[in-house]
């Protein structure tokens, strides 16, 4: 008997988030095992009126084939993903797969063919800024294990974070999109961080369901050459395969000068891929009352309540400060008192403190009003 969550997930996806209109094509990308969600979409996509488009692919086979891939094999891919993106109005990727480090033991060379070849050109420069999108991870019993839950308890949390009220978070976010948006200075203290930079007429976006499942951040960015100081994140993250921990950056002139990790030759690696990797792309916060932990999962850990993300590489053009890269790598600061506590002010002003807003017109996005 299929799962009516999973019912409701689906509609969800089609009808708030890719708002799939009559004669639509949308192109359902599933990534993994999970073929049951896959035929909810297809038959929610349809029932909107829309032409629903199956890809499925599966992380180990993606290795084979970067393993052995030529860079004139990966252009002739992208060209011919690239048509097909460019005929969609819609995309709606599922990510599942029962090993996150899949692709781990990929060489650095063949994964920088893949982003600057593939990955920029047919998502960055066309699914994100020509369809409407949404990409959501879907639990098994591999993310069970990241978030050291058993599989049941996580599908429940999991259902609890998707099937979120979006709508009246969309919109508590309000007054904080007002302030941000008439800001000029930042400053992020905690431990191991004291960063400021400004984010003066680049405006934000509210992100509450409509680009990725879960949700629940606000995002600018900062002006490109502002960025000063040093910021220590505090959880992991997995880039091409790779778990990285206790990464710190410091910052002069909006560049990336100093980069440290659990594996420090490989981070500088990234950051040297172009130049904009070592510029940031995105500040956001994050407020998602239901995700409190990280759990080694970008999608999860970035909307985490009490977190910020401070992005290396591409920036959106919704909230543009002109970086560009094939980098977009998402990296999360927890200040709630548990990880180490910490504030961040807007001109000075005391806006969060410890994970909680403090002013009143913020306090609607303290986890206890958006349950």
């Amino acid at each position: 008997m299929r799962d009516p969550r999973l019912q409701t997930l689906a509609a969800n996806l089609v009808r708030h988030s890719v708002r799939v209109q009559p004669g639509e094509n949308i192109l359902i990308d599933m990534i993994g095992p999970e073929r049951e969600l896959a035929k909810c979409l297809v038959e929610e996509v349809a029932r909107a009126g829309g032409r629903p488009f199956v890809e499925t692919s599966d992380r180990s086979v993606l290795r084979s084939m970067l393993l052995h891939a030529t860079p004139e094999q990966i252009g002739l891919w992208s060209k011919l993903d690239q048509e097909r993106m460019k005929q969609m109005q819609g995309y709606i990727g599922i990510r599942s797969g029962e090993n996150v480090n899949e692709l781990s033991d990929v060489p650095e060379d063949k994964m920088k063919l893949y982003q600057q070849l593939y990955s920029h050109p047919v998502h960055s420069e066309i699914r994100v800024k020509k369809t409407k999108w949404v990409v959501l991870r879907y639990p098994n019993a591999s993310m069970s294990q990241l978030a050291k839950m058993s599989t049941e308890a996580f599908e429940d949390f999991y259902f609890d974070v998707c099937n979120l009220d979006y709508s009246r978070m969309e919109d508590a976010m309000t007054p904080l999109q007002q302030l941000m948006d008439r800001t000029d200075k930042v400053r992020i203290v905690g431990p191991g961080t004291d960063l400021s930079f400004s984010i003066k007429g680049i405006g934000s976006v509210k992100c509450a369901g409509e680009r990725n499942i879960p949700d629940g951040e606000l995002y600018t960015a900062p002006i490109r050459d502002s960025v000063q100081g040093t910021i220590t994140y505090n959880t992991s993250s997995v880039n091409s395969g790779v778990t990285f921990d206790n990464i710190s950056f410091t910052f002069e002139n909006g560049r990336i000068v100093k980069a440290t990790s659990s594996d420090t030759d490989r981070i500088n690696e990234i950051l040297d891929t172009d130049e904009g990797a070592r510029y940031i792309g995105e500040f956001s916060l994050g407020f998602n009352p239901y995700i409190l932990h990280p759990m080694n999962d970008t999608l999860f850990d970035e909307k985490i309540a009490g977190s910020l993300h401070f992005t290396p590489g591409q920036a959106y053009e919704e909230a543009d400060n002109g970086n560009r890269s094939a980098v977009h790598w998402d990296l999360v600061l927890i200040q709630r008192p548990e990880y180490g506590g910490g504030e961040i002010y807007f001109d000075d002003v005391l806006i969060r403190k410890d994970g909680l807003f403090v002013l009143p017109e913020l306090e609607g996005l303290n986890p206890e009003r958006l349950k």
